[in-house]
């Protein structure tokens, strides 16, 4: 069987990061057996549905490489196949014109509900032909009266619920327009979807929609229902916990093979692997083995995962997003090697690409950086002047880290003192700050000459 999948999002706001594991689960999926990803907007709530929502969700899935293998199908230029199908539903009987009133159906509800019934409108058993004349109806899928419908699910296992629990639900409105149920059944038939992975909010859908199936005589895919994401505390995820969209992931600095390689761990493992790239997954990945409980969204494992990623990437890339961060002709000529240099360093102590962007104007500018409050007291009278003679000190080249290193304990050596004495006003003439990367790995990436510059220009 050719696999083929989809994700179908509502554009009515961000592409959430559940949404994006939804996605991202399909993808996998379908490549791992040598099928097809495909993207369906379900645009047909006007109301809510936005054109910015829906640049949005292109916008997140482009960004994580999940693009769809072809042109998103837009389910409200689909309304005419929707009732094309629900008339071919009432000409085999399977549907059936009902004309109850608002108030007529009220009550029949609460007569259900007051006997744990299912709704079963009367005008299942009468011709539309009994009906006032000019009078509105919606259209009713007919419920069997008896038996179990079951889904053997790829992650829920075997679940039933018995027939006369499912109302004789409306597939189409008073109004002509095709309502979820069914147009979710036409889209995916039509687009040839072999497996259905999506939320476990919408297994209890997946009962009315097998029954759309079988009324038409269609195939019935396959059905896949992965639990939702909750927070650290166990409650459903929302904004509180750190679920943005992601958008937001992306501009804080989080790296999309990141991001990727986290949303995957959310419910599903290969042993004991926490890193992994996207072709591994595939080659990995098993729905059978994702787990029926809620998988609990953590932010500070997200940045984890996003700093691994940021060490596996080249320097070189690295180094050119953070010159990419500043503007002008002021940079460095050698602002770019500088940033090489010390990036396994500076990839340590950040685990974002925002943070790592951040504080790095003593890499990227040549002179003196600004001297934080914090760090002016190291530049005293008395550090200036062993800082000085350091300076002059200073050969013209320095080949190697360990050539600094000789000659900085032979300075060290003669002066009397220890690397304790010179390390932090080092840093402070050098970076304007306390805190900083190896100070003598600074030193070879800026050049003694740079080094000296700032040495002297503050002392």
């Amino acid at each position: 069987m050719s696999v083929r999948t989809r994700f179908a999002p509502s554009p009515t706001g961000f592409l959430h990061i559940g949404g994006a594991r939804t996605a991202l689960f399909n993808y996998v999926f379908a490549k791992a057996h040598g099928g097809e990803y495909l993207l369906r907007i379900e645009d047909t709530d006007k109301a809510r549905s936005t054109a910015e929502a829906i640049d949005a969700i292109h916008d997140g899935l482009n960004w994580l490489g999940l693009a769809g293998d072809e042109p998103a199908v837009m389910q409200s230029q689909r309304a005419a196949r929707h009732g094309e199908v629900a008339d071919a539903l009432l000409a085999n009987d399977a549907a059936y014109k009902c004309y109850l009133t608002d108030d007529e159906l009220a009550e029949l509800r609460d007569k259900a509900r007051a006997d744990g019934s299912a709704v079963r409108s009367p005008w299942r058993d009468k011709s539309a032909d009994d009906a006032p004349e000019g009078a509105p109806f919606v259209v009713r899928l007919r419920m069997p009266d008896e038996g179990q419908i079951v889904i053997d699910d790829l992650v829920q296992g075997r679940v039933e619920v018995a027939a006369t629990q499912l109302d004789d639900m409306v597939i189409l409105r008073s109004d002509g327009s095709p309502v979820y149920m069914l147009a979710v059944v036409v889209d995916d038939h039509d687009m040839g979807i072999s497996h259905v992975i999506r939320g476990d909010d919408h297994l209890n859908n997946a009962f009315r929609q097998k029954m759309v199936y079988e009324a038409l005589g269609w195939d019935v895919p396959e059905f896949a229902h992965i639990p939702l994401i909750h927070g650290a505390d166990g409650a459903k995820l929302s904004k509180r916990h750190g679920a943005l969209g992601v958008d937001s992931y992306r501009d804080e600095g989080y790296l999309p093979e990141a991001m990727a390689n986290y949303l995957m761990r959310l419910g599903w493992s290969h042993g004991d692997d926490e890193y992994f790239t996207m072709s591994q997954a595939i080659e990995w990945f098993d729905i059978t083995k994702v787990g029926k409980a809620p998988a609990r969204f953590d932010t500070d494992k997200l940045r984890s995962v996003n700093q691994y990623h940021m060490r596996a990437c080249a320097p070189e890339a690295l180094a050119a997003h953070i010159v990419g961060q500043y503007e002008g002709d002021k940079l460095s000529p050698s602002a770019t090697a500088r940033l090489v240099t010390l990036m396994p360093l500076l990839t340590d102590r950040a685990q974002s690409l925002v943070e790592l962007a951040s504080g790095q104007d003593y890499l990227v500018y040549d002179g003196a950086p600004e001297v934080l409050d914090d760090a002016k007291a190291l530049l005293n009278d008395e550090n200036c002047a062993l800082l000085a003679k350091f300076a002059h000190a200073l050969p013209d080249e320095i080949a190697t880290l360990d050539a600094l290193k000789e000659m900085m304990n032979a300075f060290l050596e003669e002066q009397g003192l220890k690397m304790k004495h010179i390390g932090l006003p080092l840093r402070a003439a050098l970076t304007g700050t306390k805190s900083s990367p190896s100070i003598t790995d600074i030193i070879v990436a800026l050049g003694p000459k740079e080094v000296a510059s700032r040495i002297l220009h503050h002392c």
